[in-house]
């Protein structure tokens, strides 16, 4: 294993944390209509639990609405019942064509509430960062008292992992910023 390697795989490794605080920021409810709210929802069809984006087509065509358009009819009543038991807060209601899901306004309370959320969702990537730093940086460790490579390559690894760790970081605060601003604005 070479330095690189061990770069490559804490960069991919911080990389899919940071996909996953996204997807589950996406998931936070900010008052404004997105179709990744419905990512969750689960509809039985033909007895199998089936995303509901494989199902029908999910649109905002307001700022406060979605539009849920079901490949087959007869699954409106399934859409309409998987996503009042998604425990999402939301009541949608059909028009015999598509399922109408307005999204509510959101109160000041409720709004300090994803904000905590989304900090702790981003606190807990910020720490899963950290533990690959340490796990890349024990790597780099083992391979210079195996003498694999110098003290010096040894510190600039170090600093390597450290700049890869700080640009994470970065990412994930700016991140946090935009969905706290997307949660108060609103």
């Amino acid at each position: 294993m070479s330095l690189n390697d061990v770069y490559a795989d804490a960069k991919e490794r911080m990389d899919k944390s940071f996909d996953h605080l996204q997807q589950e920021l996406a998931k936070i409810r900010t008052g404004r209509a997105t179709p990744a709210l419905l990512d969750t929802v689960r509809v039985d069809y033909y007895g199998t639990p089936t995303p509901l984006n494989q199902v029908a087509s999910v649109t905002a065509p307001e700022a406060r609405l979605l539009v849920v358009q079901p490949w087959e009819k007869r699954l409106i009543p399934d859409i309409e019942k998987a996503i009042q038991t998604a425990d999402l807060g939301l009541n949608p209601s059909n028009d015999g064509n598509v399922v109408r899901v307005p999204i509510p306004e959101l109160s000041n309370e409720r709004r300090q509430d994803l904000v905590k959320l989304v900090k702790k969702n981003c606190e807990d990537a910020r720490i899963a960062t950290r533990n690959i730093r340490r796990d890349a940086n024990d790597v780099i460790k083992k391979m210079e008292k195996n003498h694999e490579i110098s003290e010096d390559n040894s510190h600039d690894g170090h600093d390597k992992v450290q700049e890869i760790t700080n640009n994470h970081i970065k990412k994930i605060d700016e991140l946090l910023s935009r969905k706290e601003t997307e949660i108060l604005g609103d």
